[in-house]
């Protein structure tokens, strides 16, 4: 019997069985094989907080033209696919959607918040699962990973107690960025930093004993309560007579020394600057160098505590006009001068960062990232294009110490446990049975949960079955080529590769491929918290999966075109 084919190419009966067939006979699966040589690639895990945006199908088309290209190659090709928790960017999506409903994230209690929580995982790494698929990913969905499944929470657990056993990680108290909305601490790569139009507040400082007094400028006169000294460069010859004097603090006035730092710029302002350690991540170190206190006059809504006097309970901003007013009043504001300066905001919720000193837990950076900066200099790692090596070194040669501590309940919970009778710290696989300083058998877990990038960090090897000594890991580690955007190498890329050398010896990846961003009409890049991304479906539905995958991949292809030829004529 013979049948009319149709006039025009209809994807939508060819695409959806094709694939089908394709999983259906395990043709992504990939098993260990010794008789070949294996290629292996992990994708980047989305995030659970919505679906998939154009961005992503860019990221995982290219991924898929790779894996497809070693298959037909003849290499035993691994396409580990996943999704990521997002901790913070997940939480505030359910507290949202609580809200909506009438109902307190407090109120609802914990237990309870992390019950619905798993139901929004459910459904949105279901629906990310489909678009994949839908897409045309190739990738072994025998071996589809999420980040809190029983054997990533595992390695995380390991890797906790391993890095506090090293002494690697550590409690105590330093400057983090804290959000005043989420109210939680947040790492330096979480802190968006945008151009914002300001003011330089001028203000005198009497010289106690003198008739002199020092200027001082300030882009936040509102910390000012929290001064503890002024700082001169030891050098600059305008001060060298005062320095061991001491300054009265406006508004408050509380005696303040006078200490000499190679931390002043001489040259930048009036040459001398308030310096507040419990506010400012440098002024933290100058008063380490000098002994100084500390004096938090935040809470963690951002409004003045009981350190601010008069102030207290007042709105960072509000405190700020009124403490304005008064020094005019006063004859101690000397002019304001506009200023455009870099301002931290929350990259998820967009609320201004407040630097604040808070007891958190902490990982010693410094002998952790040697190995992965070594990686890039002598040609282990290597980045396509090569120029991004410049933003992976110089991210790992400035780091500081990583702040892994959250505020939140979605997550991996702190595997540390305090005495309830001595207040002992113990990090344990599990409740402790009893204290080893005074015996008590009674403990209350940390309430803190890690940053999300604590455990997308080990993804290339936990995905594999790491802590264990697995086969596949064996086998298929370490991995071949990571595919991902600009965005994220100081998120992700870097903490992927110290985090390797240090629980496996080895880079994650020999290299790292880096592609552009698909951006909306405004020039953002497309962001499942934005809310400005297209769906892949859409676009599918109407044209099918290869018309547009073939559109993304031109048009990056495109780019780099033009990108060589514009180097070429620049020669």
């Amino acid at each position: 019997m013979s049948q009319n084919l149709e006039t025009t190419y209809n994807p939508k009966a060819i695409e959806a069985r094709l694939y089908e067939k394709w999983c259906d006979n395990k043709y992504f699966h990939a098993e260990v094989d010794r008789s070949k040589k294996p290629f292996t690639t992990v994708m980047p895990p989305p995030n659970i907080t919505g679906k998939l945006h154009m961005g992503h199908a860019l990221d995982n088309t290219l991924q898929d033209i790779l894996i497809r290209y070693k298959r037909m190659q003849g290499y035993n090709a691994l396409w580990v696919p996943g999704t990521d928790h997002a901790a913070i960017s997940t939480e505030v999506k359910v507290t949202n959607q609580l809200k909506e409903e009438g109902i307190d994230k407090k109120e609802l209690g914990r237990e309870k918040f992390l019950e619905r929580t798993w139901q929004w995982k459910e459904e949105y790494a279901g629906t990310i699962e489909a678009q994949l698929k839908k897409l045309g990913s190739s990738c072994d969905w025998d071996r589809e990973r999420f980040t809190m499944d029983e054997g990533c929470s595992k390695a995380v657990e390991e890797v906790f107690i391993k890095l506090y056993e090293e002494g690697y990680i550590y409690k105590g108290s330093r400057i983090i960025n804290w959000c005043p909305v989420c109210k939680t601490s947040l790492s330096d790569a979480e802190v968006e930093h945008e151009e914002q139009d300001g003011h330089f507040w001028h203000i005198k400082y009497p010289i106690v004993g003198t008739d002199d007094f020092l200027e001082i400028a300030t882009t936040r006169p509102e910390t000012m309560l929290g001064d503890t000294a002024i700082a001169v460069h030891p050098e600059d010859v305008r001060y060298k007579d005062i320095v061991g004097k001491k300054a009265l603090l406006p508004l408050v006035n509380r005696e303040i020394p006078i200490v000499a730092d190679y931390y002043v710029d001489k040259e930048f302002g009036t040459g001398a600057v308030k310096i507040t350690p419990a506010h400012d991540p440098n002024d933290f170190e100058v008063g380490k160098r000098h002994n100084l206190p500390e004096i938090n006059i935040m809470n963690d809504d951002a409004t003045i505590n009981e350190n601010g006097g008069k102030y207290a309970g007042m709105d960072r901003y509000e405190a700020r006009k009124l403490m304005v007013e008064e020094l005019k009043e006063q004859g101690l504001l000397v002019k304001v001068v506009p200023h455009s300066h870099n301002v931290g905001t929350h990259d998820r919720c967009g609320t201004t960062v407040e630097p604040l000193i808070k007891q958190q837990w902490f990982v010693r950076m410094e002998e952790l990232a040697k190995p992965a900066i070594e990686a890039v200099k002598n040609g282990d790692l290597k980045f396509v294009p090569e120029r991004f090596d410049k933003i992976y070194l110089h991210w790992l040669e400035n780091i500081r110490d990583w702040c892994i501590s959250r505020q939140i309940w979605w997550g991996h919970r702190i595997p540390a446990y305090y005495c309830d009778e001595c207040g002992e710290v113990v990090v344990s696989r599990g409740m402790p049975e009893r204290c080893p300083k005074c015996g008590c058998t009674h403990f209350t877990q940390d309430e803190d949960t890690l940053d999300t990038w604590f455990s997308s960090a080990l993804w290339p090897f936990s995905t594999l079955g790491w802590p264990e000594k697995t086969e596949d890991l064996d086998y298929f580690y370490p991995t071949d080529v990571l595919v991902t955007g600009y965005d994220i190498i100081f998120f992700w890329v870097i903490r992927m590769v110290f985090s390797g050398y240090a629980h496996t010896g080895k880079s994650p990846f020999h290299t790292v491929f880096i592609h552009g961003l698909v951006r909306d009409s405004l020039g953002r890049k497309m962001s499942k918290s934005l809310g400005n991304g297209i769906d892949p479906l859409e676009i599918i539905d109407q044209y099918g999966a290869d018309a547009l995958r073939m559109t993304l991949i031109t048009c990056s292809i495109i780019r780099l075109f033009f990108r060589k030829v514009i180097r070429i004529l620049s020669l």
